[in-house]
């Protein structure tokens, strides 16, 4: 039998004339007097159980059909009997998978445990998956997203592993192993899974490298059409696939469900890209990078980082929603697609027109899964409707469009099928009465159209304004910059025309469909303008809140600006195409650590372009602008570029008598003398003007800053001793100016001088300082940088395993995308090892399979060694 979980039990439902809806196994059309109904499932918190046999395939083979058969009527009986002395009730069965309800989770588990027991002496091995949940019971079955979850937790697990849920597990008393997180192929919210026993097992079969967004509803339907592109991206002659159709015909959901169901396929990962909030095609390669968590290298070209990065490896890259740049983003596609390795899926709602392109057209949903979709999401909101004639006909008029089916859903708590088959037919007929379109695209405009229609005019005013949003908001920002109130946003979200994403602080998005629609709306109101130069206002203040500028006080807040960075590049955008170069330069410079740490060539970018349209007059924010865009250039190699940057904006600086401008363009000459092996004299020199003028100035940050600088000098000529004091009273300035990238570069900078001297226990305290602030700020080169010192220094104290565990992770990490120089130090650890030493190589191997996240979390004790 297949891996169990949604492809599974779809493919079974299909044989035995069951189908899947809405998370339930339920019997073909049953009605209230159907004599299968089943009445004998626990309800209220109920705890599921799934069962599969591990190499089915193989055993029948190696046994032969007769002895296979026998086994497998023992497997039965055993499972059977353990699931029934713990009350558990069988809901499901086909071929050698199980699926059982049983009323309380320390029951289900209790049964588990036997069955693998009594499994465990024959050459049968099943794997186990539970969860507990609360499931609407109704005629049809259990209904809701537990049975999914369930099915895809036991789908990860091997032979004779008993993997249980969060939710299982709070429910229980006995000893558990705690797995970690994982994603599974429904998409859903990654799930922190455990193991009963501690019985080592290979790694779970989970999504463990991938960003595919979570979707805010379940995807139902579709199964002929996601088996076609998974078999299509599966094929070593297919480079590159796309999938066109009108908007709202589930292309993106289809592509993110194939992508999941095929991950098995491709072990380089899962990455998936948003080309919608990207207004320029050039800036794919910067949203590759991003996606990739690839780190810039000087001198080198983004895309080549992005192509070197992915060459040779066995990924899958989904660029999503493309039309709006064609024909530009073709030839950045087509440099993705002659990359050797991974494969290509887009979508879009035209072909690309490149050679070697294979074009999948998403059709509509076949009608039972149409109908159900309608039916399913009307049932979520707690309306009685059914499959009666007027909702066959109502989905037909819609072309079982899928977004046209969800908007028309969620208004049956007003309408009652007849009235919204009426209502909405006259909008269909109207807007399509053109002969231009395609037939679905009229459809699904009409369905907008008509759902905007019947909102009131302050509704119809939040919905147009909020699509001056990229990647949507928090609450927070549509109430500034939309003048939103919480009643309006929940009515949205109720009507489906705005949804809801909550992870930490709940965000609100549109459809890029919908969107498109209300920006329309907006622009033919007069409203766009105004609203874009508020939003662009809004996002500045979020800017400059978070402190990133190199001439602001006050702790750094990365987080503020890497949650919203598609809404900061759409506010740099209106501020270039409006001509607003002073807002579009002041919030280059206020984003500037943020590029530093995460995005160098994509702040360079910004600032030459903006710099381009604005007045060469010397002023501040041109002077500021130029510092900005030095220190990009600096970051990624391109030292003279920089410096003669850093020379004109010190000009203006000096001829406005900005001070604090002056101090720091001269610790900037510094670094760029020290970056490019320049003469140390003239590095002291440049770094003791500048100390004099912060302290005169009285701007602690920048007295951090040049104090490094004359750190490297000291270091340079021998001492060794004056170099660990400018150190710590950099790191203490930093520390207290709450500048932690200054503060976590100076504790590396102690760190690996620490370690020379053979002061091993305070360069590993350091080096963890370090690696604790660097990890707020995803600065991805100083963590790998920090994991390789603390791999040396534990290397040193004789810890062999913990340092080959360390530098496993290293290798790892530098292996899933080049790693560029750390700015917190000029070379790259690697423990020293002598000789043959098989713990080192044991701790090699373990970290090899830690993602970075999980080797800091070890680096930093909290979490066990592997």
């Amino acid at each position: 039998m297949r891996t169990k979980g949604v492809e599974a039990s779809r493919a079974r439902d299909s044989k035995s004339g069951k189908r899947s809806i809405g998370g339930r196994l339920a019997p073909s059309r049953p009605t209230a007097h159907d004599p299968r109904v089943r009445t004998d499932l626990p309800a209220g918190t109920v705890t599921f159980l799934f069962t599969d046999v591990e190499g089915s395939t193989t055993l029948l083979h190696d046994l032969g059909p007769a002895a296979y058969a026998e086994l497998l009527a023992e497997h039965r009986r055993v499972i059977r009997e353990t699931c029934r002395a713990e009350a558990g009730v069988e809901v499901d069965t086909q071929g050698d998978g199980f699926f059982f309800a049983f009323p309380t989770a320390p029951g289900a588990a209790a049964a588990a445990s036997a069955m693998v027991q009594g499994l465990a002496p024959g050459p049968i091995r099943v794997r186990v998956g539970l969860h507990t949940g609360a499931p609407l019971l109704t005629d049809e079955g259990y209904v809701g997203e537990d049975v999914h979850r369930a099915a895809r937790i036991a789908a990860a697990g091997h032979g004779g592993q008993v993997l249980i849920s969060s939710a299982t597990a709070s429910l229980l008393d006995v000893e558990l192993l705690d797995l970690g997180e994982h994603r599974f192929k429904d998409l859903g919210a990654p799930e922190r899974v455990y193991q009963l026993g501690d019985r080592a097992f290979p790694p779970l079969r989970s999504l463990y490298r991938t960003n595919l967004p979570v979707p805010s509803t379940p995807f139902l339907g579709r199964e002929h059409e996601v088996a076609e592109i998974v078999d299509l991206v599966q094929r070593a002659d297919v480079r590159l696939l796309t999938l066109t159709g009108p908007g709202g015909t589930g292309k993106t959901r289809a592509a993110l469900q194939a992508a999941a169901e095929a991950s098995d396929s491709f072990p380089g990962g899962l990455w998936w890209v948003a080309l919608a909030p990207l207004r320029d095609a050039h800036l794919l390669p910067a949203a590759l990078r991003e996606a990739l968590q690839i780190d810039e290298q000087p001198g080198q070209d983004l895309a080549d980082s992005v192509a070197a990065r992915l060459a040779g490896s066995k990924a899958l890259v989904l660029l999503d929603n493309a039309e709006h740049l064609l024909p530009a983003i073709a030839s950045e596609i087509a440099r993705l697609r002659d990359v050797p390795g991974p494969t290509v899926l887009v979508t879009s709602r035209e072909r690309l027109q490149l050679q070697g392109e294979h074009v999948y057209a998403v059709p509509s949903l076949a009608v039972e899964d149409g109908l159900a979709l309608f039916l399913t999401r009307a049932r979520a909101l707690g309306t009685d409707v059914g499959a009666t004639p007027e909702v066959v006909e109502l989905c037909e008029r819609l072309d079982y469009l899928p977004l046209a089916l969800e908007l028309a859903a969620a208004r049956t708590l007003v309408f009652s099928p007849g009235q919204l088959l009426e209502r909405l037919s006259e909008w269909l007929d109207l807007l399509r009465a053109g002969r231009d379109a395609d037939p679905r695209q009229q459809t699904l405009r009409a369905t907008i159209e008509w759902s905007y229609d019947l909102l009131d005019p302050e509704e119809q005013r939040v919905l147009r304004a909020l699509s001056v949003f990229s990647g949507g908001c928090a609450f927070a920002d549509a109430e500034a910059v939309c003048a939103a109130d919480a009643d309006t946003i929940q009515s949205l979200v109720d009507k489906s025309l705005l949804r809801r994403r909550a992870s930490g602080v709940p965000r609100f998005f549109m459809l890029e469909t919908i969107r498109e629609l209300a920006g329309e709306k907006l622009a033919a109101a007069g409203e766009d303008d105004g609203l874009m130069r508020h939003h662009a206002e809004q996002y500045l203040e979020i800017a400059l809140s978070a402190n990133l500028a190199s001439d602001r006080e006050g702790q750094m807040h990365h987080d503020l600006v890497i949650l919203e960075r598609d809404n900061m590049r759409a506010a740099l955008a209106w501020a270039l195409d409006s001509g607003n170069w002073e807002l579009g330069l002041e919030l280059v410079v206020a984003l500037e650590n943020y590029w530093a740490t995460n995005a160098a060539h994509e702040g360079r970018e910004w600032a030459e372009t903006l710099l381009a349209s604005a007045p060469t007059d010397p002023s501040r924010a041109r002077f500021r602008a130029l510092r900005a865009q030095g220190g990009m250039e600096n970051i990624i190699g391109q030292f003279e570029l920089g410096e003669q940057h850093f020379g004109e904006a010190l000009a203006m600086a000096r001829t406005l008598g900005d001070e604090l401008g002056i101090a720091i363009l001269l610790h900037r000459l510094a670094t760029a003398a020290a970056a490019s092996g320049g003469d140390i004299e003239r590095v002291r020199v440049l770094a003791e003007e500048s100390l004099d003028a912060f302290r005169r100035i009285g701007f602690p940050k920048g007295e951090a800053q040049a104090l490094t600088s004359l750190a490297e000098v000291a270091q340079a000529e021998g001492d060794t001793e004056r170099a660990l004091e400018l150190l710590a009273e950099s790191r203490r300035l930093a520390e207290s100016s709450g500048f932690r990238w200054w503060q976590a570069g100076a504790s590396a900078r102690l760190a690996a001088l620490l370690l020379s001297l053979g002061r091993l226990d305070d360069a590993r305290a350091d080096a963890e300082q370090a690696l604790a602030l660097s990890i707020t700020m995803h600065d991805r080169s100083a963590i790998v940088y920090e994991l390789g010192l603390l791999a040396e220094i534990h290397a040193r104290k004789g810890q062999t395993e913990r340092a080959g565990e360390l530098w496993g992770a290293v290798d790892a990490e530098e292996a899933r995308g080049p790693v560029g120089v750390s700015l917190h130090g000029p070379v790259r650890f690697r423990p020293s090892v002598s000789g043959p030493d098989a713990a080192f190589d044991g701790g090699l191997a373990a970290g090899g399979a830690l993602t970075l996240d999980e080797a800091v979390a070890v680096a930093l004790g909290e979490a066990p060694a592997t």
